[in-house]
């Protein structure tokens, strides 16, 4: 009974199941022929479809580059010299989230330094970073197959953080190839070798995290790479999947002294460009401008009328500097350097370090809402760095006024105290806590000089100034701070 009940059950499903794809393969035509309906499989097509499809990376022969480029990897340790009455610190704990150098991570003097470093010629020259090698009575260089150099101090430069050394072999030695970190992409594999912890020759993968990055303190615009960068690291390369170097690991962020997977290299291309000048000099040589820089923030942009909160603005212009002869003018805002846009001030100083003495250099400036160009001849370096202006310190607490300043005139006294030779001026007594001014970053014993770019010798004239600006607009101060000038936008008060 039960299979004679089936047997007419499954002929008639396998009608209707013909019957269904019979409609289905129709409709598959209809559609087909209906250009303006898609058919409902274009978009898994498209996913599965060879040429839509991306393309698959395979990994690097990571063993390979590391069997080649690690011979030209080198320790290096230093016998510091002894400083008249200096004593041992234990080892202490970086303040949490801070940038450190792989070195100095552990904090305290010790008797010997251990970093790293990389050959690049056959006859012994080597890279590494300065603070490796900061104070050394010795400098002792051991390679891969553990023979001891005794190196000499070729140059050394602070603010890129990088120093040339040479040894003296018998024998050619191998040598890691300089590639063009220009050309390095956000994503693209790299490998360090080095020495962590005194492990020496310890590889560690990762990939290029960013590019451009500034790290406060430092005159590099650094690689940032996730992979493993410790303490002995310092000095080492950064190398791509081509085995060239590409950057020179020189800090790491980390709140526990260790590799938290943000790590920081210069930029090789940085390192070229100085090369020649540590060999043949000893020091690195850059060029100057002769301007003081800052941040152009949003508010800043408001009151100068940019289209965008972007370049340098200018703070000083320094007595026969550069740009003073080429016609800058304090409030100007850099927005190119030889036709390269500069989108954050810090991009300008390395520019300009990189223009040779004696040759000259277009820049693009926007004065009163017009873009100028001015050309200029870049001088040797007279300052310690192009720096821009610091963070103020919290202020004093004062009486509040208009945007919470309390001002008097600026005596002959007061300015003679102050050291500034400036002919009249307002000085601020205080800034109310909380206030627009502690917003913007004012504090007592600024001089204000200027209010929305015309000059105020007294504190009427500065009340003058802030009335002819109206209620509910932004507020332009140029105000001298110890020896330099610095602009401040003032948020309208509620």
């Amino acid at each position: 009974m039960t299979n004679k009940l089936f047997r007419p059950l499954a002929l008639f499903g396998v009608a209707v199941f013909a019957a269904t794809f019979v409609l289905i393969a129709s409709g598959r035509e209809t559609r087909a022929e209906d250009s303006t309906t898609p058919a409902p499989s274009h978009f898994w097509t498209e996913l599965t479809d060879p040429e839509h499809a991306p393309k698959a990376q395979t990994m690097p022969d990571f063993v390979d580059l590391a069997a080649k480029l690690s011979p030209a990897v080198v320790n290096i340790s230093t016998d510091e010299a002894d400083e008249p009455g200096a004593e041992s610190e234990a080892p202490q704990t970086p303040p949490p989230g801070e940038f450190h150098s792989p070195f100095e991570d552990y904090g305290g003097p010790r008797p010997k330094s251990l970093g790293s470093g990389f050959i690049v010629s056959k006859d012994g020259l080597v890279i590494t970073n300065d603070h490796v090698i900061e104070n050394p009575s010795k400098i002792t260089v051991t390679t891969q197959d553990g023979r001891n150099y005794t190196a000499r101090l070729i140059g050394r430069d602070a603010k890129t953080d990088v120093a040339l050394l040479k040894i003296d072999a018998k024998h050619d030695l191998p040598v890691a190839p300089l590639g063009n970190s220009d050309d390095l992409k956000v994503g693209e594999w790299v490998m360090a070798i080095g020495n962590p912890f005194g492990f020496d020759h310890s590889v560690t993968v990762g990939v290029v995290s960013a590019k451009g990055r500034f790290i406060p303190g430092n005159f590099d615009d650094f690689i940032q790479t996730d992979a493993s960068i410790n303490p002995g690291n310092s000095g080492g390369p950064l190398i791509d999947t081509h085995g060239e170097v590409i950057g020179v690991n020189s800090a790491i962020y980390t709140r526990t002294g260790s590799n938290m997977g943000i790590g920081f290299a210069i930029p090789v291309n940085m390192v070229k460009d100085e090369l020649l000048q540590l060999r043949s000099a000893g020091k690195v040589v850059r060029g100057w401008l002769g301007v003081y820089i800052q941040h152009v923030t949003p508010e800043l942009a408001e009151t100068l009328g940019l289209p965008e909160a972007k370049g340098a603005l200018v703070a000083e212009v320094l007595k026969d500097g550069p740009a003073k002869k080429a016609g800058v003018n304090t409030g100007d805002v850099i927005v190119a350097y030889d036709n390269q846009p500069i989108d954050d001030q810090r991009e300008l100083p390395l520019m300009v370090s990189r223009t040779g003495v004696g040759q000259t250099a277009t820049l693009s400036v926007i004065r009163d809402k017009q873009v100028k160009k001015f050309t200029v001849t870049i001088t040797e370096s007279k300052e310690t760095e192009l720096a821009s202006a610091e963070t103020p310190e919290k202020p004093e607490i004062g009486t509040p006024s208009p945007f919470g300043l309390h001002v008097k005139d600026l005596s002959a006294d007061l300015a003679h105290e102050l050291g500034i030779s400036a002919k009249g001026g307002v000085v601020i007594a205080s800034v109310a806590p909380g206030s627009r001014a502690d917003e913007a970053g004012l504090r007592a014993r600024d001089v204000i000089l200027e209010v929305n770019r015309a000059s105020v010798q007294d504190v009427d004239a500065y009340q003058q100034a802030l009335k002819q600006s109206g209620k509910g607009k932004m507020v332009l101060l140029l105000v001298r701070r110890d020896e330099g000038t610095m602009y401040f936008a003032l948020k309208p008060e509620a």
